[in-house]
């Protein structure tokens, strides 16, 4: 199945409790990305849901990796309840028989009396996951070092006409298909490339031109960070955190809107969670179209409901139009992708090794 946005524009570390009970004793584990996305929904849904309901709700982050997810599972032993994960990794565990199946018509409909299922943007529902936002992999720079800054994504990869450190996510998805870009592949064409083993070693070969100059980063937080501590000049990054950055701590900072890879972030229940029945009532509660558009006013990702879009409006801070931020609006999707979340879910495994093989080269 093809998504088809332009129709609508393993370290793990427990966060800050948002109760203070123990999280033995909280009546929902919610795993996240940590840093400024977790912040925006907990501003969006665990808040009003825990004021709503008065259960507890104790928060997570993690590296968005899968590995942690399986081996609770496989071992009998799930501590977590809801996790926030990226559709590749979605469709896998479905597939594996690791996560519960969700049954669509449980979800809230619009505001004017439309089902879910006609809600939701295409590919956002699918048979164990329930989307809540659409993000992008960008890249941006120091507007400090770069005055008139790179334009394209050739420019993260001109080393000579753009000198210094760049930092990129220390996995080959996302990457591979940004350098095929970088390297003249037309977006509609990069998945075709990458299913051959000549595009895979050309997408390897065009990250190997700067791979001296990289700095790798992990998770979601750090990319606007390297950036920040001036030890990049310029980074991939989820456009949400550099968003962040720019906007609400007024870093020099400026996103590249070309090249950008579009994906979804959806709700999993993992099988055996301990609060199944929780998770899937803060599902629901989460994926309405007033938290979905609440989640907005705090980090420039794009909801998964086409009711939501209307009601986008400012920044919490009341003045920034969050419009022209979001990954979907027209004027980003010049040259822009949706991850191949059926090639990925095919393919990670390999290319993983291959990557890991080709970082300690």
């Amino acid at each position: 199945m093809s998504l088809n946005f332009p129709r609508i524009a393993s370290a793990l570390a427990l966060s800050t409790a948002l109760v203070a009970a123990p999280a033995l004793a909280a009546d929902l584990t919610v795993v996240s990305w940590g840093g400024a996305y977790t912040k925006s929904q907990v501003e969006a849904y665990h808040k009003p849901w825990m004021e709503m309901t008065g259960k507890t709700i104790i928060s997570v982050d993690y590296d968005g990796s899968a590995a942690p997810i399986k081996a609770q599972v496989e071992a009998g032993n799930v501590t977590w309840d809801l996790i926030d994960i990226e559709l590749s990794d979605a469709v896998r565990l479905c597939d594996e028989g690791l996560i519960e199946p969700l049954d669509h018509s449980m979800l809230p409909p619009a505001p004017d009396g439309t089902p879910a299922t006609e809600d939701f943007i295409e590919g956002a529902l699918n048979e164990c996951s329930v989307a809540s936002i659409v993000w992008a992999h960008v890249y941006a720079y120091d507007t400090t070092v770069f005055p008139e800054g790179p334009t394209t994504a050739a420019d993260f990869f001109d080393l000579e006409k753009f000198p210094g450190k760049r930092g990129m996510r220390k996995i080959p998805k996302a990457n591979l298909e940004f350098a095929l870009m970088a390297d003249g592949v037309p977006a509609a064409e990069v998945y075709d490339v990458l299913e051959t083993e000549e595009g895979v070693a050309r997408a390897f070969a065009k990250i190997e031109s700067i791979k001296d100059s990289i700095v790798w980063w992990e998770t979601g937080a750090q990319a606007p960070q390297l950036l920040a501590d001036g030890e990049v000049v310029m980074t991939t990054a989820y456009n949400g955190r550099i968003f962040n950055a720019q906007v609400a701590e007024n870093k020099p900072m400026q996103i590249v809107w070309d090249g950008q890879i579009l994906d979804f972030d959806l709700w999993i229940i993992p099988k055996g969670a301990p609060n199944k029945e929780n998770a899937l009532e803060f599902i629901k509660f989460s994926t309405d179209t007033q938290r979905l558009a609440d989640q907005a006013k705090w980090i420039a990702y794009g909801p998964a409901r086409l009711s939501s879009a209307p009601m986008v409006g400012l920044y919490q801070d009341g003045v920034t139009e969050m419009g022209p931020h979001m990954p979907t609006n027209p004027a980003n999707m010049s040259n822009a992708i949706v991850s191949g979340y059926e090639f990925w879910a095919d393919n990670t495994d390999e290319l993983n090794e291959r990557f890991a093989a080709w970082l300690a080269q």
